[in-house]
């Protein structure tokens, strides 16, 4: 018998299902952030691109102009994006006092990769000198690919499979950087070339990494609550890309995220209490026009985001655990943070921590 497709739009009102999950017994026990040491100045790549801008039309400064973001980083030759996750990752255990052979769980959440298999996650587990009894896997969503791999860790602690899980996340924007250059160097298109891969130009490069553990066991964590998911994948072309190439329509990809974002805030911050006596809104970092129009359209505190994109690019699914990481020292105990997420294709969520 022919099927019809579904109703995108009923779909998109359909009741939540597991849109809300809540956890009881999880904590983060450590968060933490690795800088890539090599900076990259917005003023530098338009300095390679004057030829480009000349010839469509363009003005220089559009990063910082357009995204606001002035700088980004590179890590140095030699140094790939497992590295970062293995930096990053080593510094979590360390300072949540979590040996390696204690670790079940091991995901880690990069875009960036070398090759299709075997994953990332076996090179880090590999670096970091975690047991054969540890789990490891990539789980690759986009942007939001590292809070997927804390609910799924949580998951794991909650229902007893294991004690600890580590998360980590590593990327590398040098390589998508310098072949978009070079393509928009010798290519003859127009402004609308440039436009469809001025988000690539955006990225940055660095690593973070999160240790999640039994919140009983370890009363000085950090409790993790739950949140709330939705998607959107009818969006799914709107931003599509390899290491080598990336083409965005930014615009399209901005109203379809924060569409998406609204439905999902109206359907869980009253649940949740999210309006209320949050302590840090930390926001996937993409630029100051996607920032500011989501802070307005959910009437958020903008003295309670905190950005790291103006100095650092867009770090992918690394953006949201950089930034916990940078603030965790001014939180105290009893603090709300709002984690939110949103990757490409789309999806989105928001998850709620408790200091």
């Amino acid at each position: 018998m022919l099927r019809t497709a579904p109703d995108l739009d009923s779909a998109a009102r359909a009741p939540r299902g597991n849109t809300v999950h809540r956890f009881g017994t999880t904590s983060v026990l450590a968060v933490c952030a690795i800088d890539a040491p090599r900076i990259v100045t917005s003023a530098e790549m338009d300095e390679r691109l004057a030829d480009v801008y000349q010839r469509v039309g363009l003005r220089a400064g559009m990063m910082q102009r357009l995204a606001g973001i002035g700088e980004r980083r590179w890590w140095e030759d030699g140094t790939t994006y497992v590295d970062g996750a293995i930096m990053a990752g080593a510094k979590a255990l360390a300072e949540a006092g979590v040996h390696p052979r204690d670790v079940g769980l091991m995901i880690n959440t990069s875009v960036s990769r070398a090759h299709l298999e075997p994953s990332s996650a076996v090179a880090v587990h590999h670096g970091l000198g975690l047991p054969s009894s540890c789990q490891n896997f990539d789980v690759t969503n986009a942007c939001l690919g590292f809070v997927n791999g804390m609910q799924l860790a949580a998951a794991m602690i909650e229902s007893g499979q294991i004690e600890y899980a580590l998360i980590v996340n590593g990327e590398d924007a040098r390589e998508i950087h310098e072949s978009t250059i070079r393509r928009l160097q010798a290519s003859d298109g127009s402004a609308h070339d440039v436009y469809a891969q001025f988000a690539s130009l955006t990225l940055g490069s660095g690593a973070a990494a999160m240790v999640l553990g039994r919140a009983d066991r370890h009363p000085e964590g950090h409790r993790y609550l739950g949140g709330a998911t939705r998607a959107g994948t009818e969006h799914h072309l709107l931003c599509v890309g390899d290491m080598d190439d990336m083409r965005t329509d930014s615009t399209g990809l901005m109203n379809a995220g924060m569409a998406l974002s609204l439905a999902l805030w109206e359907e869980s911050a009253a649940e949740f209490d999210w309006h209320a006596d949050m302590s840090r809104y930390v926001m996937h970092q993409v630029s100051t026009v996607h920032t500011r129009a989501i802070v307005g359209a959910l009437g958020l505190d903008m003295a309670r985001v905190p950005l790291t994109f103006p100095t650092r690019g867009n770090m992918g699914p690394a953006a949201i655990p950089f930034t916990l990481a940078g603030v965790a020292d001014e939180l105290s105990a009893g603090d709300r943070v709002l984690l939110m997420g949103i990757g490409s294709g789309l999806n989105a969520s928001f998850t709620e921590i408790v200091w």
